[in-house]
């Protein structure tokens, strides 16, 4: 492929991808703001419907969602790959107003809800395939593309990975996800492995009775379950890379009772599939009879634990790293040094690595997502985009999937 000639299709598509990026984060797209992400998904099926998408709305199994979106494109039974995104945010439309928080150009960084995650990397799509149809048609045009782009990301909705799983075909030949990529002094990062995350809640059952007139016969169970929070937050082994956090606790009715009761929430994470599965059974074996007790009769506090939701860990695997070969391949031909890194978050990623190889971190350089505020002194800054990373990383998307789609490449 002719670096010169799609580096110089890029630049003149820019200011058009840019102005795509403007309307989308232009529109509140809070994942529990059904009707925005919605109406995010309706201009990104616009967007590419001149590239020749179909697009399918498949609602979500949770009815306070958006629709998931589906774009198709080329022949049936053709050789393709899936590009995953996003259309939500973590932004609700009162802290986007409360902070200002809009697009927002200022030299090379774009401000705004979703210029980092994920809305820019939807645009790098777009930018990726309008260069494939323009510098290498006839492989464009032989490719079965399939996008696909989850309406509830940030609040983790299995059933985007079921639905994904669900329309692959046996030549679909990888996942890849366009989430922001990971910063390497001159080059690039991209996501091989991910943590797995279980959210947790623990409950402490006592008894209640009058702080003044009954304390001794009450059994605390605040108390019971400081105790045990301290038992869940040593499980944390950063050499084996887990980490539980109690994060939301809440308990008690008032200063002259004795708590009968109170709950703790948090999370679990782990890269490796094992450690993970060992570090859940630790957590749910701190149920049973607790050490707070009556002092009258001997009343026993217990403890209860439960998984609420479930993250599969995204391991370190072979499908994965022969992608990142075929990138590290490009980037050495177009100038540009790839690595693999680990990634603590979570992404789509998580539930896709086992049905196809799958690789993250295709979306262009940012910082700061998930964040709004702004202060006078620049320590705190919110989320933005890097206008000079999107024309470089897609000249690497373009020729390392234009690689991966030779025969055989995956070996």
């Amino acid at each position: 492929m002719d670096q010169a000639r799609l580096t110089a299709f890029l630049e003149r598509q820019l200011p058009a991808a840019l102005d795509l990026l403007r309307r989308m984060v232009g529109i509140n797209s809070w994942t529990l703001n059904r009707a925005g992400v919605n109406e995010v998904g309706r201009l990104t099926a616009e967007a590419f419907a001149p590239l020749g998408f179909t697009a399918e709305f498949v609602a979500s199994t949770n009815p306070e969602f958006g629709d998931h979106l589906v774009l198709t494109c080329g022949p049936l039974g053709a050789p393709g790959l899936a590009l995953v995104s996003h259309l939500d945010t973590v932004f609700p439309p009162e802290e986007e107003a409360r902070n200002d928080f809009r697009w927002q150009p200022e030299g090379d960084r774009i401000f705004g809800p979703g210029t980092h995650d994920i809305k820019g990397g939807t645009v790098m799509m777009w930018l990726v395939l309008h260069a494939l149809r323009e510098c290498a048609p006839e492989l464009f045009a032989a490719t079965r593309w399939q996008l696909f782009l989850n309406s509830s990301e940030e609040l983790l909705s299995p059933d985007f990975g079921e639905l994904c799983r669900a329309r692959f075909t046996p030549q679909t030949l990888a996942a890849l996800v366009f989430e922001a990529e990971g910063k390497l002094a001159g080059g690039r990062r991209l996501v091989r492995c991910r943590k797995g995350r279980a959210t947790w809640r623990l409950t402490a059952s006592g008894r209640g009775s009058h702080a003044g007139v009954k304390h001794g016969h009450g059994a605390n169970a605040i108390v019971q379950l400081a105790r045990t929070l301290e038992q869940a937050a040593s499980l944390t082994d950063y050499e084996r890379a887990l980490t539980v956090n109690p994060g939301v606790i809440r308990g008690g009715g008032g200063l002259n009772r004795v708590p009968h009761e109170a709950v703790a929430e948090g999370e679990l994470r782990a890269f490796d599939p094992a450690v993970y599965a060992a570090g859940k059974a630790a957590l749910l074996g701190l149920a049973g009879p607790g050490s707070v007790t009556s002092s009258v009769d001997g009343f026993a506090c217990s403890v209860t634990a439960e998984i609420l939701t479930e993250s599969r860990p995204w391991p370190v695997n072979p499908g994965t790293d022969r992608l990142l070969e075929i990138f590290r391949a490009a980037g050495a031909e177009v100038g540009q040094a790839i690595e693999g890194e680990a990634r603590g978050g979570l992404s789509d990623g998580n539930y896709l690595w086992d049905a196809l190889p799958t690789i993250d971190g295709l979306g262009p350089a940012g910082d700061n997502d998930h964040c709004s505020e702004r202060s006078a002194d620049g320590t705190k800054l919110p989320e933005y985009c890097e206008v000079s990373s999107f024309v470089p990383k897609a000249v690497l998307n373009t020729v390392a999937m234009s690689r991966l789609l030779i025969p055989g490449a995956l070996g």
